[in-house]
């Protein structure tokens, strides 16, 4: 979803080098810089771990039905990454419902309850219709799932969870991201399933800009 659609979205909701290229419209071999995938003029910032290499970023927000479409296929594709590629994902927060999500994203995070409540957001919101846009319906979701709420919401409005957000925008500006979702790769590449021709493709891009990586690493 481009960032030009999600108010329009708001109202309407109120792999190698050597890996085959496939589909008859990319036969003529690898992915294409400025078609398949974008290179950065200038690095964005790179957090890699001890023992990583390279590092993917996946863009999203709860509330893009694109980025909930591609969740099944990007957690495959997580759990196939080499062992020196390290991943996370990065909350948008173009606009104030962008942020209240990303600010929800990182406190749950830092109570320690983000893998289990990941899919959980996903589902409240395009499969029961919540917006949790409001304290009360983020608490609500929370106690419903054996979370504690207050604390939840707290910690939304720490200072943690702020500098965090901060963080996330400046990495989003850096990667020049103005769509999700989006795969960024060591700073100096990023894909979309728009760029690439669809989810399964985005992730074969993402593969061959990995070993691109590499090779220029």
């Amino acid at each position: 979803m481009q960032r030009r659609d999600f108010s329009k979205q708001i109202a309407a909701t109120g792999l190698g080098l050597g890996l085959a290229w496939q589909g008859a419209a990319h036969a003529q071999g690898a992915p294409r810089e400025g078609t398949h995938y974008v290179k950065l003029g200038s690095p964005a910032p790179v957090t890699l771990p001890a023992g990583k290499a390279v590092e993917v970023v996946e863009f999203f927000w709860y509330g893009c039905p694109h980025c909930y479409a591609f969740e099944p296929t990007l957690e495959a594709w997580v759990k196939k990454l080499p062992a020196d590629v390290a991943f996370r994902q990065v909350p948008v927060g173009f606009m104030a419902p962008h942020q209240n999500h990303q600010r929800l994203f990182y406190a749950l995070e830092e109570m320690g309850v983000l893998p289990t409540m990941h899919r959980k957001v996903f589902n409240a919101i395009h499969q029961q219709g919540k917006r949790l846009n409001s304290d009360a319906e983020i608490a609500q979701l929370a106690k419903d799932s054996g979370v504690d709420c207050d604390r939840l919401v707290q910690a939304m409005k720490g200072f943690s969870v702020s500098t965090k957000a901060t963080r996330a925008k400046q990495l989003a500006d850096a990667y020049k991201i103005d769509g999700v979702p989006a795969l960024g790769v060591q700073g100096r590449f990023y894909t979309a399933a728009s760029l690439a021709g669809g989810h399964d493709r985005a992730v074969v891009v993402a593969d061959y800009l990995i070993q691109l990586a590499r090779q220029k690493a």
